[in-house]
């Protein structure tokens, strides 16, 4: 795989910046999000497959990416094909930093050194390529817009956004609802996103989801309704059935 080309998870990354405070929105979720991102950037690559509501490993041969080529090994070494929302509700202890260190050593961002109540040592992460900030962002502005039915990575980023909350930070108040709420529809436009994104917020809403019938990936759950687990506002929501999420996750905010 060329590095020409941004990953998946470091785009979701980079939307997830907060330009003001340098620290990242959402950032328990945002874990979740980026283990789901690593899948959907090993699919679009050949490497993974999706088989139901699993995900199969097609092809072994790293992708040149070391972070992307962990995860594959990790797949391989399971044998058989892992559940979505089992994969992504693993431990990823660190995951956020390590995509921080990345985009950081790619000059992406630049660290900031700092103390909270003048004790402990804190850092935040200010976007140096701003242009690649406002790229990314305009993809999914544009998406969202026109209503065209976006390229597979813009789809899946836009599914991913909303799986992990973004919708609000991208999209504030009243008058972005409808735009979040047109967030939420692009999670149909890509299968392997849409199958992704529902396990990220099924792993928030503390769901041990059973296998679900007629989930090939063609009308599984990249194109099933996502209102069940989300508000009207396009952030993913509290299962009634289930209650709150346990995921709590540790990394850099």
């Amino acid at each position: 795989m060329g590095r020409s080309r941004r990953t998946i998870p470091e785009e979701l990354l980079l939307l997830a910046l907060d330009p003001a405070t340098g620290t990242t929105a959402q950032p328990q979720s945002l874990d979740l999000g980026l283990a789901g991102a690593q899948l959907v950037e090993l699919a679009l690559a050949g490497r993974i497959a999706p088989d139901g509501d699993r995900i199969a490993v097609v092809m072994a041969r790293p992708t040149g990416d070391p972070t992307l080529d962990s995860a594959l090994e990790l797949l391989r070494r399971r044998g058989s094909p892992v559940r979505a929302v089992h994969w992504i509700g693993g431990p990823r202890l660190g995951l956020r930093q390590t995509y921080l260190t990345h985009l950081e050593r790619c000059g992406m961002v630049h660290a900031v050194a700092g103390q909270m109540c003048g004790v402990l040592p804190t850092t935040r992460y200010q976007a140096t390529e701003t242009a690649i900030s406002r790229e990314i962002r305009a993809r999914l502005d544009n998406a969202i817009r026109t209503g065209v039915p976006p390229d597979p990575r813009t789809a899946a980023l836009a599914a991913l956004a909303h799986a992990v909350g973004l919708g609000k930070h991208l999209y504030p108040g009243n008058e972005g609802r409808s735009s979040r709420s047109r967030l939420r529809d692009l999670i149909r436009h890509d299968p392997m996103g849409g199958l992704v994104a529902h396990a990220v917020m099924d792993v928030q809403n503390g769901v041990a989801a059973q296998p679900r019938r007629g989930s090939a990936p063609g009308n599984g759950p990249g194109a099933r309704k996502t209102a069940r687990s989300t508000t009207d506002a396009g952030v993913p929501g509290q299962s009634r059935r289930h209650g709150h999420g346990s995921m709590a996750r540790v990394g850099a905010h």
